[in-house]
């Protein structure tokens, strides 16, 4: 009996040294031995995400191949909860062994989000809501409660937050970003509005910005964008409508198929600017910091009609007899 226990102890401590060999050969095969990376890549791990969910994150972006390799690795060393969320950049090979480190010390790339001109505040929500490094303060709270929050005095977010490329440390709140695009849109539409041309029919900056909002989204051509300007203001000065679609586009919002109707255009809204003198109550979009130059330094001359010529390219007119000829001319319905 003796003798069979010894056979038995020997085999089973054989066996484990086997086996702490074979984890020994995994771990400097697998921990040590340079990931497949052909090139140099940037991914992303999302805040919030665990030792797993990160890892295939990593396998997705073309890191790693093996997720449960990694996180076997993770757990050995006691990392599974030391993995920081943000984004990453890998300039060329590196072991799993050194990636992790590199994951659990904080050496992230920079994280950034854009903001484009033209985009309405719900294009911005949905981007900061995706951003990996962001935290979401806002996320699911109602558009009055952000504005609150950043203790804004207007009812309305549209237009507020200058369109930019904005820098931030991991785990920055999306209030944070949010504040800092708003003070930089201040920022520009102080200086401007200080330096705005004499005469305009503008009563205060924010009008201006409401202004730049339809500058910007009527823009096919940069260089328009003080004509286009100058277009609406004379339009103002002479109590004429604006009739500009951008304006009904966004009034109907989500009821928008891409086909801008005749029913659209006399369905009468607070963004309809067929149906409506003045201005539209607030921003449709953000503007540009040229589409705010131009609404406050607008082109000389008396054009009060526009029709795309078809190329991008605007014609202007000062007359609607000038202007009807355009529209035969370039084939279009000349609703301005």
């Amino acid at each position: 009996m003796r003798k069979t226990a010894k056979r038995w102890l020997k085999r089973i401590l054989w066996l484990g040294v086997m086996l702490l060999a074979a984890c020994a050969a995994w771990f400097v095969g697998y921990g040590f031995t340079d990931l497949a990376i052909g090139k140099p890549l940037q991914f992303s791990v999302k805040h919030g995400s665990s030792l797993r969910s990160a890892a295939r994150q990593m396998q997705a972006a073309g890191v790693i191949h093996s997720p449960r390799q990694f996180e076997l690795l993770a757990r050995i060393f006691g990392d599974a909860n030391r993995v920081q969320a943000g984004n990453y950049e890998i300039g060329g090979p590196l072991t799993p062994f050194a990636l992790l480190r590199k994951m659990t010390s904080g050496d992230r790339s920079q994280d950034q989000i854009t903001f484009v001109e033209g985009w309405t505040f719900g294009q911005m929500r949905a981007l900061l809501d995706a951003h990996a490094a962001v935290r979401h303060d806002t996320q699911g709270i109602t558009e009055s409660e952000i504005v609150t929050r950043l203790g804004i005095s207007y009812a309305s977010a549209e237009g507020l937050f200058f369109p930019d490329t904005y820098y931030f440390t991991n785990g920055t709140s999306d209030i944070a970003i949010l504040q800092r695009a708003y003070r930089a849109m201040q920022s520009q539409l102080d200086s401007l509005w200080n330096a705005r041309a004499r005469g305009l029919p503008l009563a205060n900056p924010y009008q201006a910005l409401i202004l730049a909002s339809l500058i910007e989204k009527e823009t096919g051509q940069p260089g328009e964008r003080a004509m286009i300007a100058a277009v609406f203001l004379n339009r103002l000065k002479f109590g004429m409508r604006l009739q500009t679609d951008p304006t009904v586009i966004y009034g109907l919002g989500a009821q928008f198929d891409g086909d801008l109707r005749k029913r659209d255009l006399l369905a009468d809204g607070p963004f309809n600017t067929y149906t409506r003198e003045g201005l539209p109550p607030t921003p449709i979009a953000m503007p540009s910091a040229s589409a705010l130059a131009a609404a406050l330094n607008p082109a000389p001359g008396k054009a009060l009609y526009f029709v795309a010529r078809g190329d991008g390219t605007s014609y202007f007119s000062a007359t609607l007899a000038e202007h009807e000829r355009a529209v035969t001319k370039y084939q279009k319905r000349g609703k301005r």
